[in-house]
């Protein structure tokens, strides 16, 4: 079986957890590295390095893009670069913006004729699906999501991104009241902002402004403006005893039927490594758009729009027999 040849864009905790992916992956492999620091990548992976900008230019030799940069600094302009070029995929995070970053990424593949699917991931992506069919089977109810407690890959680039800052980890904390409420068939529905306090550990660089730093972090919008959010400053050694990237998440859909009976959907996820369940979603999902593009699909997806059945790596008679 010939393998679907992928580049990894952005060699940072994603992008590893995503190369050894393609490498335990049966029809997918690494082909390609592409980052900013190609001489730290070489020295740390087997897989051809180069520079993050040859990535925007024709690829023969490649079958799809898993863009793994940053959401707040890199894929608004990384995606649609991208996407003239290569069927893609990404993990843009920002729920505020991701309906933007969908139809700027869609314009540029549609006029290009490539495919892709963005804001891939367990959410956006799979818990998308579940807010998705909550809505569809339990039509009178309310929906919930919560996320932690765990290391959030996107906010904690966030903050490490805002100048004077050396290193950060965002911890998600549910309210564990508020998720007793939501499986309760009348609770009332509640703002995500109410659910959660995002606690941030910031290393800060000798002689920073820490007061500036922690106005700049509550007022970054997307991530932490009109939320709960706790700002302590510690240290390297703090953090670095702290060095897993543990997350766990779930949603809840509750309600009544029209007869008056309860009912309560849930999913809940409990990684070990975010990153690393992540870049399984997101090898699924290159897959997926390389399937598509053979196809003759044009434009952008989100895993709301793909069958789910382009995610497996099996055929559909595989499918059918095994897993109806």
């Amino acid at each position: 079986m010939e393998k679907v040849r992928a580049a990894v864009c952005g060699y940072g905790n994603l992008g590893r957890a995503v190369e050894r992916a393609l490498a335990a992956s049966d029809d997918l492999f690494p082909a390609a590295v592409f980052t900013r620091r190609p001489q730290v990548a070489a020295a740390q992976t087997d897989t051809p390095v180069f520079e993050l900008e040859a990535l925007f230019a024709p690829h023969p030799e490649l079958d799809v893009a898993i863009l793994c940069g940053s959401s707040a600094y890199d894929l608004a302009w990384q995606t649609p670069r991208c996407a003239e070029f290569l069927p893609f995929v990404d993990s843009f995070d920002i729920h505020s913006q991701a309906r933007r970053h969908f139809d700027e990424a869609n314009a540029a593949a549609r006029g290009a004729g490539t495919v892709g699917v963005v804001s891939a991931g367990w959410d956006p992506g799979l818990f998308s699906l579940d807010r998705c069919l909550g809505e569809a089977f339990l039509p009178g109810g309310h929906t919930a999501t919560f996320w932690g407690k765990g290391v959030s890959q996107g906010h904690s680039a966030a903050i490490r991104g805002v100048a004077g800052v050396r290193d950060a980890r965002q911890y998600t904390v549910p309210d564990p009241l508020r998720v007793a409420e939501a499986r309760e068939a009348d609770a009332p529905a509640r703002a995500a902002q109410s659910l959660h306090v995002r606690e941030c550990c910031v290393v800060a660089e000798p002689g920073a402004d820490k007061k500036r730093i922690e106005r700049e972090i509550r007022s970054m919008p997307g991530y932490f403006e009109g939320w709960r959010t706790r700002v302590h400053f510690v240290s390297e050694r703090w953090l670095r005893r702290r060095a897993g990237m543990q997350h766990a998440g779930r949603v809840i859909r509750a309600g009544r039927a029209p007869d008056a009976s309860a009912h309560v959907m849930e999913r809940a996820l409990t990684l070990g490594s975010n990153p690393a369940f992540t870049a399984n979603v997101l090898c699924a999902c290159a897959r997926a758009a390389v399937r598509l593009a053979k196809s003759g699909a044009t434009g952008c997806r989100t895993m709301l729009d793909i069958p789910p059945a382009l995610y497996h790596p099996a055929g559909g008679r595989f499918l059918l027999q095994q897993l109806l």
